[in-house]
C-alpha cells in the first residue's frame, strides 16, 4: 500500500531540516516550519496546482498555472500565506500530456511514448504513464496497425504508471532509449538527486535536457492528484507522456514522464513518476 504523500514528505523534510545537537539554534520568530507547511498544502486539490519543498530555499513552493481563476487564486494565496509557502505562477496549463522514446498508440485513440522495456522472468513488458494505459487495453506501434501488446496494469491518479505486456513476439524490445536518431543503452534504474543533469525522450519533441529541481512533488491535475513525483526544468508537449527520464552519462533510467506545464517553444516544467517505485510495484527488472 502506498504511503501517505504527507507522511513521505514529512520524513524527507525532517531529514533535510533537523540540525545536529551541536548545530541546534533557537528558531527565529518568523521561521517557517516545513512540516507544518506540508500539512497545510496537502489539503490543496485545485486542478492546475503543484507543491513541493524547494531545496534551494528550504521552503515549500505552491505553483499555479493559467487555468486557475481569480477566486481560486485568492484562496490559494491565503493558503500559501497560512503555510508560509512561496506562491508562484507557471505559464501554460498543467496537464498529463497525453496525445519513450518512441510513439505508442492506444486502442482508445491516445498517443504516448514508451518509457522502458522491463521483464518479470521471461515475460516482457513496457512501462508508460498510467494516464496513458487508462485510455485503452490494446497498444500498437502505429495507429491501428502493428500490435505491441495488452495492458497488464494501470495506476492513475494517485500514481501515474502502467505496464503493457508484449504479445507480438516479432517486436524487438531492447533496453535502450531512442535518441532521435540512435539508441542509448539503458544499463540500470536508479533514484535521482536535485541538481542532476538529465534528459528525457518523447515522441513529440524528441530529446530535451535539463536538471532535476525537486523531489517528492504533488501535482493536482484535472483528473486527480499524483504524489511523489520528480520535478525538472525540462519542457514537454502532448504525446511525450510516458517517455523516459534518464542520466545520459550513465545510461540509468530515473523516471517516466507524467505531465507538466509550458511548452518547448517558451520552456516549461515537467514531473516524472520515479522508475524504482514502478519496478517495485509490479516486481519487474530492468534491463
Amino acid at each position: 500500500m502506498r504511503r501517505s504523500p504527507f507522511l513521505a514528505l514529512l520524513a524527507a523534510v525532517l531529514l533535510l531540516v533537523a540540525p545536529t545537537a551541536a548545530q541546534a539554534r533557537p528558531a527565529a520568530p518568523d521561521a517557517v516550519d516545513p512540516a507544518r507547511a506540508a500539512a497545510v498544502l496537502a489539503e490543496v486539490r485545485t486542478a492546475g496546482t503543484a507543491w513541493v519543498l524547494d531545496p534551494a530555499t528550504g521552503r515549500m513552493t505552491l505553483t499555479v498555472d493559467d487555468t486557475v481563476g481569480a477566486a481560486e487564486l485568492a484562496t490559494l494565496r491565503a493558503t500559501a500565506a497560512r503555510a508560509g509557502a512561496v506562491l508562484r505562477h507557471e505559464p501554460g496549463r498543467l496537464t498529463t500530456l497525453i496525445a519513450g522514446g518512441e510513439a505508442i498508440y492506444a486502442s482508445g485513440g491516445g498517443r504516448c511514448s514508451l518509457g522502458a522495456n522491463v521483464h518479470r522472468g521471461t515475460t516482457w513488458y513496457f512501462v508508460t504513464a498510467g494516464h496513458c494505459t487508462n485510455v485503452g487495453s490494446a497498444w500498437y506501434a502505429n495507429p491501428g496497425g502493428t500490435p505491441l501488446g495488452t495492458r497488464a496494469g494501470s495506476s492513475f491518479p494517485g500514481n501515474d504508471y502502467g505496464i503493457v505486456q508484449y504479445t507480438n513476439t516479432s517486436i524487438a524490445h531492447p533496453s535502450a532509449v531512442y535518441t532521435y536518431p540512435g539508441l542509448l543503452p539503458i544499463n540500470s534504474a536508479g533514484n535521482p538527486y536535485v541538481g542532476q543533469r538529465v534528459c528525457r525522450s518523447g515522441s513529440t519533441t524528441g530529446v530535451r535536457c535539463g536538471s532535476v529541481t525537486a523531489l517528492n512533488a504533488t501535482v493536482n491535475y484535472a483528473e486527480g492528484s499524483v504524489f511523489g513525483l520528480i520535478r525538472t526544468n525540462i519542457c514537454a508537449e502532448p504525446g511525450d507522456s510516458g517517455g523516459p527520464l534518464y542520466d545520459p552519462a550513465t545510461g540509468r533510467i530515473l523516471g517516466i514522464l507524467s505531465g507538466g506545464s509550458g511548452n518547448c517553444t517558451t520552456g516549461g516544467t515537467t514531473y516524472y513518476q520515479p522508475i524504482m517505485e514502478i519496478l517495485s510495484a509490479y516486481g519487474l527488472t530492468l534491463p
